[in-house]
């Protein structure tokens, strides 16, 4: 059998994300006077929802190998974390070899979870996940050989494709129809591709998007107020899984249509978001998802839409996840925002 062959045998096995509930949550519910779901990314393998797209990618990539390919695939991929234990998980899934590069920003948390969850290796270089990527590019890779197989984070049709299987999990999932609201964060555009992409794919030109970031990673915000794409200075926010400094140009796309509101909050909206999640529904996730939850809070979602929300509307969280939270992280979060948020 070759390495291919091997491959492909393992692919069919198990792919490397799967179908996660949507849960109606009363308390989100009564916090925002109307029916409340959470799509729960965060039960993916690696804790976010990015196991469908970066595990969509690598699976596309092992399918262009040669048919009688002898050499190892290794993955390579640049990240703030998130992407990279996706990465990594959809690599040992595969019984692929992976090796992630994170910038300084990415907390020793992460580090030490992707160093867990089995990486070939993780280096940490440069200030923003820009500079992580071109080390990993112009540095690691170079080195690498003919196996070397890179994943991008976010910045790929394949990656949207495989995100775009959210949504038609929560057209299935949610009870009576399309939800009229879709809420998910955004750093680089991964996300908000996927979900507009899956809208399409199934002739939904009735959701909206709620496309939310925090103040000092809002790069798409940035370049819907220019009209065209913006590099911002540098990244500000504690929400680090947020740090795209540029979005994709399909994001910005996207988010120009009609359907598609931008929305950008504080870190200690963000942070209220997590330990209110966290009482209300006992999930831990990190601030880049904390942010789509806080909109549920004290009339966020009425000063958006521009209308008073009815009892009837049904809105979907992308619970997105993220890996880089702890019981303590919570706690220091409160302490800090209690009086901002």
């Amino acid at each position: 059998m070759t390495v291919k062959e091997s491959l492909i045998s393992s692919r069919e096995q198990q792919k490397p994300w799967i179908e996660t509930p949507l849960k109606e949550s009363y308390a989100l519910s009564q916090a925002a006077g109307c029916r409340v779901f959470l799509k729960l990314e965060n039960l993916q393998p690696s804790g976010s929802f990015k196991s469908r797209g970066i595990g969509n990618y690598i699976l596309r990539r092992l399918e262009e190998l040669p048919h009688d390919n002898e050499t190892m695939p290794h993955i390579f991929s640049s990240s703030g974390g998130n992407a990279g234990l996706a990465a990594v998980h959809a690599s040992r899934t595969l019984g692929l070899p992976c090796t992630v590069v994170v910038p300084m920003s990415t907390k020793p948390l992460m580090v030490e979870k992707l160093k867990a969850a089995g990486a070939h290796e993780v280096v940490q270089r440069g200030a923003t996940w820009q500079d992580a990527d071109s080390y990993l590019r112009k540095e690691v890779m170079a080195k690498a050989g003919s196996g070397a197989i890179y994943a991008p984070p976010f910045d790929h049709p394949d990656i949207w494709t495989g995100n775009s299987t959210v949504l038609h999990e929560i057209a299935s999932q949610t009870p009576g129809g399309d939800p009229g609201i879709v809420i998910c964060s955004v750093g680089g555009g991964g996300l908000l591709n996927g979900v507009c992409q899956g809208l399409e794919t199934l002739n939904n030109s009735s959701t909206t998007v709620l496309a939310v970031e925090t103040s000092g990673a809002a790069s798409l915000n940035a370049a819907i107020q220019a009209g065209e794409l913006v590099t911002l200075p540098g990244i500000t926010s504690q929400a680090t899984s947020l740090g795209a400094v540029r979005v994709t140009q399909r994001s910005l796309d996207y988010a120009l249509r009609s359907n598609v509101k931008s929305v950008v909050l504080s870190d200690a909206e963000a942070a209220m978001g997590c330990w209110r999640l966290a009482d209300d529904e006992r999930l831990m996730v990190e601030m880049a998802c904390g942010v789509n939850v806080a909109m549920c809070y004290d009339g966020r979602l009425e000063k958006v839409l521009g209308r008073e929300v009815r009892k009837e509307d049904k809105i979907v969280i992308v619970l997105c996840g993220g890996s880089n939270v702890t019981f303590d992280m919570l706690a220091k979060w409160k302490a800090e925002f209690v009086n901002g948020a």
